[in-house]
């Protein structure tokens, strides 16, 4: 008996690496603070990121286009004649092999022989047709009849396996009991759906179902709606198979179900149980067809499988999309995706599921009162080490290149140490860390040779010598130039790199963000980086340094460091009532405005840098005179090195040095090439 039995299953684990470290949202964090500051929001920039994939796993594009290329490669291998070819070829054998017989069998009479001889060479062109016709044909070949008997159990078979996957295989040595347990399964199966849909069925009934029939269901259903969900999508993939083949395939496998195991019962039955499926799942795709263009075969089974894998495949793409309102990468089948695409896709797509849970449970992405996505401080901070971090390597590659991190301490080292306070920042002194680890382990009876503990209380620091407090001012242009010359980015992550340094290196310096474009504002690093690109026309470098000098005047004790990053000249001002005055080409009036309030910033004891940005001879024009005006300097860096230069600049002016020896100390012999000064 051929029967298939229900058993334990083991497989290899398909989790990925059980022992791998928990994903790392560092490189999603730069790739969204990218997008972010490019005018993406957070929840679209998170998206694109998932989309992408990172540096050393594939993204959902990745795996969508993998599932496109899966789903066309079916339809253009495969075709759906192969159950209609194979009863072909075992009708076209049994046909030859009677052929043989009748013409060797010397003891057969000849009228016989002769009418035998005649209804084979007259069969319908029809497969089927042919099939019927023989079915009261008298055999002479033992080894025709077999073949011919082998179409009906071939019919059975598949007709089964169209809607109990496996049935083919299984059931190819079937007796007559096997076939007549079958009979008896659907007759069961179809009472049970019939009390199921009047809602009269119970949990028992279920389970002495399956105490019965248990042997035909491997998946092992649970309950009544597990049975009915696997059955309902095989028999949907059934019909749509169906729907995909042509009238004339149709008929034809119409006219052979009857003969399916010799009897017209399974099909009455199999056709009941459609039914009693359809009204119970209507909401399965029973209409849809596809268009196969492929040379391979297949059977009835083996074609409803395939559509099931259709299915699967336009399913994960949905998911893969994540196209559709309140999407989530829990959405994601990842059985589905590891059944069509192998294990490692869907270890891919779990990565990607977990690091979107981890960006929005560790508290770098968070929804403010609208409900919109937002980079939490916590996010800021992640993305300005980052950026803190190129900007150093990009210095310390330099030749004279100045340590970023020494340059950050507190001041310069006194050669004293004291216990670490919550707050320092200083370096460790390691020896006295470690010798008081070793004298408190022998003071407590322990043995330094067995290991040594640090404590907290064990910390000693390097002290340092205060240095001055430094006042800075960072203008930042925003003026649709900016947007349009593709400045917007580098603009904003130099912003949030000199951000990030002082309030991890420099707690005691003021900084104040300013961004100017027809009209300037303060603004604090969150809005800044997120700030979209602005198309008003106008760049009001004197509203910006008012707002400056306002934020010099309230920290006079402190160094006043002004850094102002623009490509173009101003081309408006406040007038006296508030109003804003634009005029292209600039109006004398307001760059008279612009270079008032710049020499107010050098009474207020200012060191001022400004970056150009961009090559318009009329621009470095004006900005070498306003330069050369406050005893300023000039940078003319290229956009990657606009960060590097506008933290050397703030490093040099606020050490108490020639800013331009320190810029220089950090830079190197990079001036020479790819910039120069003025003012010194």
């Amino acid at each position: 008996m051929a029967r298939l039995r229900r058993a334990s299953r083991y497989g290899k684990y398909a989790g990925g690496d059980p022992l791998a470290p928990p994903v790392d949202i560092a490189e999603a964090l730069d790739a969204i603070g990218e997008d972010v500051m490019a005018g993406y929001s957070p929840e679209r920039a998170m998206r694109e990121f998932l989309r992408r994939g990172g540096q050393d796993r594939q993204g959902l594009d990745d795996l969508a286009r993998r599932v496109a290329e899966k789903r066309r490669e079916l339809l253009q291998k495969h075709n759906l004649d192969g159950t209609l070819a194979e009863v072909k070829e075992l009708l076209d054998k049994a046909v030859l092999e009677e052929r043989k017989q009748l013409a060797r069998d010397a003891m057969m009479d000849d009228a016989d022989r002769a009418f035998a001889e005649m209804r084979l060479e007259n069969l319908p062109t029809s497969t089927s047709a042919a099939v019927q016709e023989l079915g009261d044909y008298d055999w002479q070949s033992r080894e025709a009849r077999e073949d011919y008997e082998k179409i009906k159990d071939l019919l059975g078979r598949e007709m089964l396996d169209q809607r109990f996957a496996g049935m083919k295989q299984a059931l190819e040595s079937a007796t007559d009991e096997d076939r007549a347990a079958i009979n008896e399964m659907l007759q069961d199966l179809n009472g049970l759906l019939e009390k199921h849909s009047r809602g009269e069925d119970t949990d028992s009934d279920f389970s002495e179902f399956m105490d019965k029939h248990g042997d035909f269901f491997p998946e092992n259903p649970a309950n009544i709606d597990e049975l009915l969900d696997s059955l309902a999508q095989r028999a949907a993939a059934a019909q749509r198979m169906r729907n995909s083949m042509t009238q004339e395939q149709r008929d034809e496998l119409d006219a052979l179900a009857s003969q399916a195991f010799g009897s017209p019962e399974l099909m009455q039955s199999l056709s009941q149980l459609d039914g009693n499926l359809q009204a119970l799942r209507p909401g399965e795709d029973w209409g849809g067809s596809e268009r196969f263009d492929g040379e391979q075969g297949l059977g009835l089974g083996d074609g409803t499988g395939v559509l099931q894998d259709l299915a699967d495949l336009d399913a994960l793409s949905d998911q893969l999309s994540q196209s559709y309102g309140g999407a989530r990468l829990d959405d994601v089948d990842l059985e589905a995706l590891s059944r069509q695409l192998g294990d490692q896709a869907a270890v891919d797509a779990r990565t990607l599921k977990e690091l979107e849970k981890a960006l929005r449970d560790s508290g770098t992405l968070r929804r403010d009162s609208s409900g919109q996505l937002k980079l939490t401080p916590k996010a800021m901070r992640q993305l300005g080490k980052a950026l803190l971090k190129d900007v150093a390597d990009k210095m310390s590659g330099r030749q004279g290149q100045r340590d970023l991190r020494q340059a950050g301490a507190a001041g310069e080292r006194s050669g004293a140490t004291r216990e670490w306070a919550f707050g320092d920042t200083e370096p460790w002194d390691v020896t006295r860390t470690i010798t008081n680890a070793v004298q408190r382990t022998v003071s407590e009876g322990g043995d330094p040779r067995s290991g040594v503990r640090l404590q907290v209380s064990d910390v000693e620091v390097t002290e340092t010598e205060a240095r001055t407090q430094a006042c800075v001012a960072l203008l930042v242009d925003t003026s649709f130039s900016m947007a349009m010359d593709g400045r917007w980015v580098p603009m904003k992550r130099t912003a949030l790199a000199l951000h990030t340094l002082i309030k991890s290196r420099f707690r005691g310096d003021a900084l104040q963000m300013i961004a100017f474009g027809r009209h300037a504002q303060v603004m604090d690093i969150e809005e800044l980086t997120g700030l979209d690109a602005q198309w008003d026309k106008g760049t009001n470098l004197h509203h910006a340094l008012l707002l400056a000098n306002r934020h010099f005047r309230k920290h006079p004790n402190a160094q006043p460091v002004l850094l102002i990053v623009t490509d173009g000249e101003p081309t408006s001002h406040l007038e006296p009532d508030g109003q804003v005055y634009f005029s292209y080409p600039p109006h004398p009036l307001t760059v008279a405005y612009a270079v008032r309030e710049l020499d107010a910033s050098m009474r207020l004891g200012a060191h001022t840098t400004f970056f150009r940005l961009g090559e318009d001879p009329g621009l470095a024009r004006f900005i070498e005179s306003m330069a050369k005006r406050v005893d300023g300097n000039v940078v003319a860096p290229e956009l990657d090195d606009l960060g590097a230069a506008v933290v050397g600049s703030y490093l040099g002016s606020r050490g108490g040095q020639s800013p331009v020896g320190d810029i220089r100390n950090a830079y190197g012999d990079w001036f020479g090439g790819r910039g120069f000064w003025v003012g010194d």
